[in-house]
Formats: structure tokens, sequence, C-alpha cells
């Protein structure tokens, strides 16, 4: 590991500074961390949500989603593993690697690991020291056991940030609703997600949750990604051995120009040298006697003089190496410094509580009050109730013998005659204007589920639910037809089992729809 090439500055941080580290990672980095996001999930999100739809099981794609979310979270921390030493991985090579990196931690994580609490902080444990399974072992106790609290914390915010983005999604539909309809809209649109809801709405609350799932999921990695930089720094010292790896490059940037200095000066001839070379010059040429040559004791002051000159102060004391050594002990990465404030009372030697209170008795008082206030209150209430038992008991029993049991669900009026009338349309407005109108729509109800019968061309069981003809309704062709269908079904059921009626207006128009859908119309 070249910790040398780190892009972000180590230090020791508190927990919840890390996860703002690996926040900011993720936003620094979204371009290559997203497009394979989505070149990846959205495939296997439409083919296993088809798949589910094929068997009329859409809870077997949300299920099998949730399962496969380890999987799609190696890919911020492919990338962020490698754009904290370095370049980010491009798209090409972010996918390619997803291919075989990781497979043999995927198998805790899809299995006995899948529901734990600390996965963003044990993933990359996994992902990234690629030890046996003891060593891995220990490793997740050492860097997860001090931060484990902020780890589960973190998965529960970040399920929350998902829940809260989905209602808002979903909720932004209403804002193009016109405020007098906003009630029945609601209405109408919890009905269709809850009471049998067609594949669409069930495929588009599924991609509604998926998409927050993949804005709020790599922000959820690159959290946890940060709390593991953090644990490694603090118990490997990382920042240190930074720092220390510095001060050897200046020192040693600093020797090699010393050391340069020192060859380039002995290459140059010294007085005493130069001096003799003359003499000897002049020897030869003017044939001077030896007395013309300096002294040995010149030659000696000539090289003192020299030797000064040359290297002064710097052989005896080097300067360059003490302002390295200073300048290493200023660095803020190895002597950390950090400004506290706190605080404290003006005069708080001067303000001294008093030492017994003026009136013991009245503390007492209020201690006994303050300790058993509340049993008083309900002795209180309860001496209340009874001084007062004249006015309100004759009064409570004549409510509870008014009061009767609301009368059972009466759905007899469905049980029409084996053979229905000729023009369904005119018996059914007929019993509604009799003041039937629950009959009237068991006729209706009935009527419409022997016409998609025939349409879907499909035999029911005796005494088919509600839920169990709507199913069979999928099959009829024509989507108007299965829109219709519907609605009686919803209308009966209204009427049936919540004793909720339509209206006039709404009736005559079901009517003429189901009329015209199912050839009633006369």
């Amino acid at each position: 590991m070249k910790l040398e090439s780190l892009r972000v500055e180590l230090r020791p941080r508190s927990p919840w500074e890390a996860v703002e580290l690996g926040t900011a990672l993720v936003r620094r980095n979204a371009a290559a961390i997203w497009i394979p996001w989505l070149l990846l999930v959205v495939p296997v999100f439409v083919a296993i949500n088809l798949a589910a739809l094929a068997v009329d099981r859409i809870w077997i794609a949300w299920l099998a989603m949730w399962w496969l979310k380890p999987l799609f979270d190696r890919i911020p921390l492919f990338v962020l593993s490698r754009a904290v030493f370095g370049e980010a991985p491009t798209k090409r090579q972010t996918l390619a690697a997803q291919r075989g990196w990781g497979w043999r931690a995927m198998r805790g994580h899809l299995l006995w690991r899948r529901i734990s609490l600390v996965r963003a902080l044990s993933l990359p444990v996994d992902l990234l020291e690629g030890a046996d399974a003891a060593r891995l072992r220990e490793r997740r106790r050492v860097l997860g056991d001090a931060v484990r609290g902020q780890g589960m914390l973190l998965t529960v915010t970040c399920l929350l940030f998902v829940v809260a983005l989905s209602l808002s999604m979903l909720s932004l539909v209403m804002l193009f609703v016109p405020w007098e309809f906003l009630s029945e809209s609601m209405r109408a649109t919890w009905s269709l997600l809850t009471v049998q809801p067609p594949p669409w709405a069930q495929f588009a609350l599924h991609a509604v949750v998926w998409i927050a799932t993949s804005v709020i999921e790599p922000f959820y990695v690159g959290a946890g990604f940060g709390l593991y930089l953090n644990r490694r720094t603090r118990i490997e010292a990382w920042d240190v051995e930074i720092a220390l790896r510095r001060m050897r490059t200046r020192l040693t940037t600093t020797a090699t120009a010393l050391l340069l200095a020192i060859g380039m000066v002995s290459l140059l001839p010294l007085p005493s040298q130069a001096a003799a070379a003359r003499v000897q010059a002049a020897q030869d040429e003017g044939g001077r006697k030896l007395r013309s040559q300096p002294s040995p004791a010149a030659y000696e002051g000539a090289d003192v003089v020299g030797v000064d000159e040359v290297f002064g102060e710097a052989w005896v004391d080097d300067a360059d190496f003490a302002e390295a050594v200073e300048q290493a002990y200023r660095d803020p990465l190895l002597r950390p410094k950090r400004t506290e404030s706190h605080w404290r009372k003006r005069d708080q030697e001067k303000r001294q509580p008093p030492k017994a209170l003026p009136f013991p008795w009245l503390a007492k008082a209020i201690a006994f009050v303050g300790e058993f206030g509340l049993w008083l209150l309900l002795g209180g209430l309860l001496v209340l109730l009874a001084a007062t038992a004249k006015r309100w008991l004759p009064w409570l029993r004549a409510g509870l013998a008014d009061r009767s049991e609301p009368a059972p669900v009466d759905v007899a009026d469905a049980a029409l005659p084996d053979v229905l009338p000729e023009d369904i349309a005119a018996a059914a407005r007929r019993l509604w204007r009799e003041g039937r109108p629950r009959r009237a729509l068991a006729l209706l109800y009935r009527a419409s589920v022997e016409a998609m019968a025939r349409r879907a061309d499909v035999t029911l069981v005796p005494g088919a639910t509600e839920s169990e003809c709507l199913r069979a309704s999928r099959r009829m062709p024509d989507p108007a037809d299965r829109d219709a269908f519907a609605r009686i079904v919803r209308v009966w059921q209204y009427a049936a089992y919540a004793r909720r009626l339509p209206d006039e207006a709404e009736f005559d128009a079901m009517l003429g729809t189901l009329a015209q859908r199912f050839g009633w119309a006369r």
C-alpha cells in the first residue's frame, strides 16, 4: 500500500468526521460511481421485476433486489478504494472488475451477514484486505468494535433517508392535482396501491423505492469506507508514517545537496599548492634561489585561510540539517494542535449556594409532593369519581344499554336467481329507484362476473372471491374491459363490507360504462 500517494489528509478524526470524509469522497467521484451503478443495476432490476410479474409474485422482486444489494455495493467501494490512492478508475474498468472482484467475500455478505447493521464497515475489511477467514474475523473485531454504535446508527439513518426520499417522490405526484380533487385522488391512489394493484403500479412503486436506494446507497458505502480509513489511521498511525516519510524525503534532498557541494570544493586547488607551483615555475625560468621560496609557515597560514574561506561555519555546524529538523517538528500532521472552548460562570467562586434553606419544612413538603405527586393526583381523581358517581353512573348505564351491536354485513343481496334478466341495465336501474341500491349493485356485480368469465375464457370455482375474480380478469384482452370490471368490484366491496354506497350520478355513470363494455345497452 503506497501511503505517500494518498489523495486525502490523514489524521485522527471523530467517527462522524470520518463519515463526512467518506461522503465527500463519493461526491468528488460521483460520475465514476453512479454511471457504472446504473449500467449494472438497471438491467438487473428490469429482468428481476419482469420475471416476478410473469409469475404474479412481485414480492420476489423486492426480496431479490434487497438481497443482492451487497453485490451492487462493490461498485462504489471499488471506485473509492482506487481513487483515494490515485486516479479514479474508468467506467469500463469498474464494470470489468465486478466479474471477479470480491466474490469470495460475498458468500458471507449474502448469507449469514446479510442482515448485519454494520455492513458498511465490514465490507471494506473483507474486500480490500484479502486475508484468510480467521484473520478477517479478527480484523473485523479490531476495526469495528470501537465504532459499532456509529455503524448501526449510520445504517438506520440511511434507511430513513430512503423512506423519506421514496415518500417525497410519491407525494410529488400530488402537486399536479388540483386542490379540490386532492382528497379523492389520494384515496384513489391508496386504493390503487393496496387493493389488487395492477402490474404497472407494482413496478412503478418498486422503481421509486430503488431510485431512492440508488441515491443513498453509494453514500452509505462511502461513509463506511471513511470509518474504515479512520480506524486504520488511529490503530496503525498512518498519519505519523506519512510525516516520517516526508521528513526522510526532505533530509535526503538536503544531504544530497551538501555532498555535491563538498565534492565540488574538493576539486579546487588549495592556496599552498598554488603558491608552491608558482615558486617552482620561477626557479625554472629565472634561476632564482631557494631563499625566494615562501617559508612553510606561509604555506600553512595560507592553507588555514583557504579552508575557512571555503567551508566557513557550515563545516562545523550543519544549519540546513537543523532547519529541516525544526521544520519537521513544526509539521501540523506530526504535532497537531486544536483549540477547545468551554462555557464557565463568571465569578464562580464568589457565588456559593446557601448552606441551609431558611424553611426546612417547606423543602420537605416540596420533596414529598415531587415524589408522591402522581399518586396523590390519582387518589384525588378516584375520590372525585366516587363522590360524583350518582351523576355519571346512570348516564353511563343508559349509554351502554342503548348501544347496540352493529348489524352483520348482509351479503345476501348477491344471492340472485340463477338466470339473470335479459335487460340487466334496466333491471339494475329499477332496483336503484325502488330504494334497493345494494341489490342493484349485486346484480351488476353478478352480471359483470359472468361477462368477464366469457371474455377471459375462464371457469370460476363456486364461491369465488372478489380477489380471484380480479386475477381472472387480467386475461381479458381489452384494458378498458379490465378497468371497468375492477371499478364495479371496488364499488361492490365498499357497499357490501363498508356500507359506502355511490351517489346516483356515480351509479348512472358506472352503469353506462358497464352496459357499453359488456353489451347490455339496448
